[in-house]
């Protein structure tokens, strides 16, 4: 019996350079909004035809993943990764008995992003791990609450970066989208509390020396007694801030 073979079919050079694009883009190597390299950079990196890139780039335009501006160059969406931000969201936000759970997912996420950042971080993420910690220790020093706030989102995303699981860098990245302006008002405030923000320097300092030494279960212990440490004291912060609200009223009814 004679077999019918059907001819392997290629693939397109463009749909390999989509595959790299897209491969680059989960991988963070470019990030929502940022502008890609000019199309001749592009392209002698991947070592095609500047129509191939120009083909691959559409496609990716048409799905929505790039947007193209007109004699502005080629970016990617800024909405990329955003997918946590909807109205259920901010039902969330807005109520105080969820904080505990989006809390405690964190603490979960974010431990098992430390712990594998102390297996997996190569070189260079050594390298970004350690620029953003002497920011962090050099805001610290400067008392820039706001700027260590900021820097103290940014040193979780860099650790999450150095996990190298796409999926769960994207989930924190979303994550964090959701809480960072919550996250950076509370730190901000939390900070401002001198013995407060000393034990936070000095868990992120355990937390980066775990990483770089590759102690697996010590990142990922030091990273949940820090969150632990940062839920408990922003929960009683609310607490607090609850029940001054309920005596202003209180004292507004009586007038």
């Amino acid at each position: 019996m004679a077999h019918s073979y059907q001819r392997i079919k290629q693939p397109k050079i463009s749909d390999i350079i989509v595959q790299e694009l897209e491969n680059m883009i989960l991988e963070g190597s470019f990030t929502a909004g940022q502008k890609l390299p000019p199309e001749r950079e592009l392209a002698a990196r991947f070592e095609v035809s500047r129509p191939s890139l120009r083909e691959a780039i559409q496609k990716l335009v048409a799905r929505g993943v790039l947007i193209s501006r007109h004699g502005g160059g080629t970016y990617v969406c800024e909405q990329l990764g955003q997918s946590f931000m909807d109205p259920l969201q901010d039902l969330l936000c807005a109520h105080d008995e969820f904080l505990y759970d989006q809390l405690e997912f964190r603490d979960a996420l974010e431990s098992l992003a430390a712990y594998y950042a102390a297996l997996r971080s190569t070189d260079a993420d050594k390298a970004k791990l350690t620029e953003c910690f002497e920011q962090l220790l050099a805001a610290n020093k400067a008392q820039d609450f706001k700027l260590e706030a900021k820097l103290d989102a940014e040193f979780h995303m860099v650790v999450a970066a150095a996990a190298h699981n796409v999926v769960l860098q994207h989930t924190l990245r979303g994550l964090h989208a959701v809480l960072a302006q919550s996250i950076t008002v509370n730190l901000k405030n939390l900070f401002e509390k001198k013995a407060a923000r000393h034990k936070v320097m000095e868990q992120h300092e355990r937390l980066y020396h775990a990483i770089m030494n590759g102690q697996a279960d010590e990142a990922r212990d030091a990273s949940h007694d820090h969150l632990v440490f940062v839920e408990e004291n922003l929960l009683k912060m609310r607490q607090e801030e609850t029940r001054i609200e309920r005596s202003l009223r209180r004292h507004a009814s009586h007038e």
